[in-house]
């Protein structure tokens, strides 16, 4: 089911399945968010939860037994009912079943809140640890984003941090797990990175220690997205490798995937939140529209 939030600013969407962005577009009626129109990605922006990225072999263990988690984990894949809604917001719930505990094998509540405030569209997760044991989960998104807008071609985009920064682009084998060898992530001007399709030959680029600001700009629009993500450690950047596609994903994480050479424990990645019973966790990004 999509539903609509809007005020004079922004109208946006969102599917209930993946609790995903669906469309988000200024009051000219201009669309921002990519629409799924190739079979290069089909996806808008789903949300990540409770793994981000692929596991080797799509497995992990937990207290040795063996586990089983596609892709991303399943959030993307399932039907979340909304908990409580208005005008310009909406929150969506997802409570762990049977069939989750297949997979997955924690009690929790997922919250995932869209509001907005003016020009600026905010998104709240909520974790609650509704079980007797630690828990152990990434979250993040993975929104798409036109490139152009309307104006130039693809090339005439870039991305500007909101400070000067020298972030470390984090190390991936060929198969898009992590290897250890992370490495400086050259900037123009310490800020800037210029839009080519090429970037992304080698799948996507995950930086850390970057600045909690970026921007999605055009030499060519005056038109900008502008991301805030202040609780997220790492920073995907991405489109369909080896292909001339218009658009550009922006995905603030909190965790990274797998390790490369064998199924890894998850309650041994130190990157994962770990959230003890009866605790709620909440970390909250924004987009902001500037035309």
């Amino acid at each position: 089911m999509i539903t609509e939030i809007k005020n004079k600013y922004l109208t946006v969407e969102v599917n209930s399945v993946g609790a995903e962005f669906w469309s988000i577009k200024d009051q000219e009626g201009t669309e921002y968010l990519w629409q799924g129109e190739s079979e290069h990605w089909r996806g808008r922006g789903p949300t990540l939860f409770p793994y981000i990225g692929r596991l080797t072999e799509g497995k992990y263990t937990y207290k040795g037994t063996e586990y089983t988690l596609p892709i991303h984990g399943f959030s993307p894949k399932m039907e979340m009912p909304i908990e409580e809604s208005s005008e310009s917001s909406v929150t969506y719930q997802l409570e762990a079943t049977d069939e989750t505990k297949k997979v997955y094998p924690f009690d929790f509540i997922l919250r995932v809140k869209y509001s907005l405030e003016d020009n600026r569209l905010k998104i709240t997760y909520q974790v609650d640890n509704t079980g007797s044991e630690t828990m152990y989960f990434g979250i993040g998104g993975h929104p798409g984003f036109n490139v152009p807008l309307e104006k130039g071609v693809f090339e005439d985009g870039y991305l500007e941090f909101s400070e000067e920064c020298k972030p470390m682009r984090v190390g991936f084998t060929a198969e898009c797990f992590i290897n250890g060898a992370d490495t400086p992530y050259e900037l123009k001007e310490d800020r800037r990175i210029d839009l080519e399709h090429s970037l992304f030959d080698e799948d996507a680029i995950v930086l850390k220690d970057m600045a909690k600001g970026i921007a999605l700009k055009s030499k060519v629009d005056s038109r900008e997205i502008h991301f805030a993500y202040n609780d997220m450690d790492y920073l995907g950047i991405w489109h369909r490798p080896h292909t001339e596609v218009n658009y550009v994903c922006v995905e603030p994480w909190s965790s990274l995937p797998g390790k490369a050479g064998g199924i890894q424990a998850l309650e041994e990645q130190q990157d994962l939140i770990s959230l003890a019973p009866a605790s709620s966790y909440e970390n909250q990004w924004s987009i902001t529209i500037k035309g």
